[in-house]
């Protein structure tokens, strides 16, 4: 059964920066910081959590029916996840503005300094999660403030179990809401940094919040990722890519990954073991969608 993938659709404009960023950047003067970036290299790709998502997991044999809006620049889009399989039942396409756009510099080390321009992204709202007999479950990734806390409330009416997955959109929310949204879910996934948020903002420990749903998923990046269940933790080792070229994106392979375990009754240590296998493939290739997972396909 397809997966809803409630999130954005973007264009990202990824360059690369040959230096180092703590090299540039001087502590004493955040106060009047003024930096300038030589990025020699340039490429625009097709981005957004929810495009990526739906890529993974379409790549890895799931179905995914993302839910996301695109401004009058993104019939080029649309079309490209047709292309690749993808249903475009639930996008919805804006005549009076552009489509989301995220500009992405990245370091040598894999740091990057992102721009997002919401676009089309801050009417997502407008569009509902009902029930339907074909939709087994969803996730929240970032996506507008309203759309984001509107979804979690349809999710949970349409009895459709969701994971909550807020990336860089979490700091929107209070503690309050971020509670909320722990009380809907059926599952959390953040990375290390948005852990420790989440953490002081609900004041919730990592085991505390996994008493509140199914499971928590804690991404380490190079260190694997926690699994905690009912207050335990367990740590999934790492899988060593074959080359780093862009991590951009490898977050949202993963969590296709995610949802394609979840989706066939694994457990979330054996969808964590996918996607990090997943994710550090994605990052041997510049670009969000560029990969393919035939090789790793689960039988």
């Amino acid at each position: 059964m397809p997966a809803l993938i409630c999130g954005s659709l973007a264009f990202d404009t990824i360059m690369t920066f040959e230096g180092r960023f703590a090299e540039q950047i001087m502590p004493e003067q955040l106060h009047i910081l003024n930096v300038s970036f030589l990025v020699p290299e340039l490429r625009r790709e097709y981005g957004g959590c929810a495009g990526n998502i739906a890529y993974s997991l379409t790549q890895l044999g799931g179905a995914a029916l993302p839910m996301a809006t695109v401004g009058n620049d993104g019939l080029d889009y649309v079309a490209h996840l047709r292309n690749k399989g993808i249903s475009t039942e639930f996008v919805r396409e804006l005549a009076d503005t552009y489509t989301a756009q995220a500009m992405i510099i990245t370091d040598r080390d894999n740091n990057q300094v992102t721009a997002f321009h919401p676009g089309a992204m801050s009417q997502a709202h407008l569009s509902e999660v009902v029930a339907r007999s074909d939709i087994k479950l969803g996730i929240i990734s970032p996506d507008g403030r309203d759309a984001m806390l509107q979804h979690a409330s349809q999710f949970k009416a349409a009895a459709i179990p969701f994971m909550f997955d807020p990336g860089q959109g979490l700091p929107m929310f209070s503690g309050d809401e971020l509670s909320h949204f722990v009380e809907l879910a059926s599952w959390v996934s953040v990375n290390d940094y948005e852990a420790r948020m989440l953490s002081e903002r609900t004041g919730l420990s990592s085991s505390e919040l996994s008493q509140r749903v199914e499971g928590l998923v804690v991404t380490l990046g190079a260190q694997g990722c926690e699994v905690w269940v009912d207050g335990e933790m367990s740590l999934v080792p790492p899988v060593k890519p074959a080359r780093l070229v862009d991590p951009t994106g490898c977050g949202d392979a993963f969590r296709g990954a995610l949802l394609f375990g979840l989706e066939r009754g694994w457990s979330l240590m054996r969808c964590c073991e996918l996607g990090n296998r997943v994710g550090a493939h994605k990052i041997s290739t510049p670009g969000c969608q560029n990969y393919t997972l035939e090789h790793i396909r689960p039988s």
